[in-house]
């Protein structure tokens, strides 16, 4: 049988964890409206009257004002006489970003960008839009054009910007690309804790393990914001549990814990490695926490319940397994440890049922066809129970259980020479560690005329 479910951690761990470090570039390092408008003139024919550049101009001291309602009339008044005015576009287009008018913003960057292609700051306000969008194809090219040009007027920390969110997107699907990118960033503008993070997150990207630590190590080091401890100790924490070094990571997950005991990431990376460590106990009242903060997560109920049926609680595991059973029905890890759990409370026809379910949806759960296996012997269905050792033996190694089961199935079926040869092959494995059933191996081989 299973001993904990891993693959229902690594859920758990994908859900819960897979936000540590990560950052709303845009609603960080989006440009604030009237800071960094072009100084260029726009990109249509002619030259603007004086009259007309005062009334961009108010419009664009509003902003700086923060009132977009105010400045939104007179850019469209001002545009309906300017059309090709590529500043005035991303003015607008800014205006609408600032109201959470995504599909609007973009149009107007887009207007802009037509216009004026080499326009530095609708390129990089369309990228940061479009990975907000997660359309992140999209995003990437603007912001791979974005670091080809300069803002106007010059301004090295928001040209910096463009990279480190190209380096952001590029993180996990690219990491040397991601790399190259936080570079370029570095040569713009001095490094900042939100740089070690991303260093440690592209390291971990890029298998070295050992830069990912250095980097989580030193921003923890450096004292930083109570965020970002979070996202460090998060994803050193992540680190360590994937290199099994549990007992390493334990202590840190505390620490952290005890300044944000309400942090489901942490809690949840807390269970894992104290699951892993055989802890049972002092998992359980974590994986309570978890659940609280995280009641519709099937993940954290597959894990709470795994632990209570390894920590000899199946009863307490029952009602977890049954409702997620019921909401989950085609979830066949949900299943096989209902399946699994039901057998220890000996349980074994509703066992059987689950797990002939389990195994019908993943043919290749080795552990569910033993569960079945053992389910069937022990309601005396002893062919269901050979053809379950049957499928289990070509996913996994015989061990002494298994030769224990196949003898006394093909000895219930009357099977002579098959359960001798089993019940041979089981006492040579045994090597007395099973003396209960070794006695009956050795009876049932004397009654049945072979010798052992």
């Amino acid at each position: 049988m299973r001993q904990f479910s891993y693959r229902a951690a690594v859920l758990c761990l994908v859900v819960l964890a897979g936000f540590l470090g990560e950052r709303d570039g845009r609603a960080q390092n989006q440009l604030p409206p009237g800071t960094q408008l072009p100084d260029s003139e726009p990109a249509g024919k002619g030259q603007l009257t004086p009259a007309a550049k005062t009334d961009r101009e108010a419009a664009e001291s509003k902003m700086e004002q923060r009132d977009f309602a105010g400045a939104r009339p007179l850019l469209e008044t001002y545009l309906r006489k300017n059309p090709s005015d590529a500043r005035a576009l991303f003015d607008l287009g800014y205006v609408e970003d600032a109201e959470g008018h995504e599909d609007a913003a973009a149009a107007d960057y887009r207007k802009a960008i037509a216009v004026d292609p080499r326009q530095f700051e609708a390129r990089l306000a369309l990228g940061l839009l479009l990975a907000h969008q997660s359309k992140f194809d999209d995003a990437r090219e603007q912001l791979q054009q974005a670091t080809l040009l300069a803002p106007d007027p010059p301004n090295a920390a928001t040209q910096a910007q463009a990279f480190r969110t190209l380096a952001e997107l590029d993180r996990a699907s690219d990491p040397p690309a991601a790399r190259d990118a936080l570079v370029a960033a570095l040569k713009l503008s001095p490094e900042t804790p939100a740089d070690l993070l991303l260093t440690a997150q592209i390291a971990e990207a890029n298998d070295d393990p050992e830069l990912a630590q250095t980097a989580y190590q030193r921003l923890l080091a450096g004292h930083p914001t109570a965020e970002m401890t979070s996202a460090a100790t998060g994803g050193l924490a992540q680190l360590l549990i994937k290199e099994k070094k549990y007992g390493e990571a334990e202590p840190l997950l505390k620490s952290a814990l005890e300044r944000d005991p309400h942090d489901p990431a942490l809690n949840a990376q807390l269970a894992t490695a104290l699951l892993a460590q055989q802890k049972n106990d002092e998992a359980l009242p974590v994986l309570e926490t978890l659940r609280q903060l995280e009641p519709g997560n099937a993940s954290v109920g597959q894990m709470l319940a795994d632990a209570y049926s390894q920590a000899g609680q199946p009863e307490k595991a029952e009602p977890i397994y049954a409702r997620m059973a019921l909401a989950h029905p085609d979830n066949e890890d949900i299943l096989a440890g209902q399946g699994e759990n039901l057998l220890r409370e000996k349980h074994y026809a509703q066992a059987q049922a689950v797990l002939e379910r389990a195994v019908k949806l993943k043919p290749d759960d080795g552990d569910a066809w033993s569960g079945l296996a053992f389910a069937a012997s022990e309601n005396k269905q002893y062919s269901a129970a050979l053809n379950a050792l049957s499928m289990r033996a070509k996913l996994l190694g015989e061990t002494p259980v298994s030769y224990f089961l196949w003898a006394t199935s093909y000895d219930n079926l009357h099977l002579s020479k098959q359960a001798q040869d089993y019940y041979r092959k089981f006492l040579a494995a045994a090597d007395g560690k099973f003396p209960d059933q070794e006695w009956q191996a050795k009876h049932r081989l004397v009654a049945l005329g072979g010798s052992h």
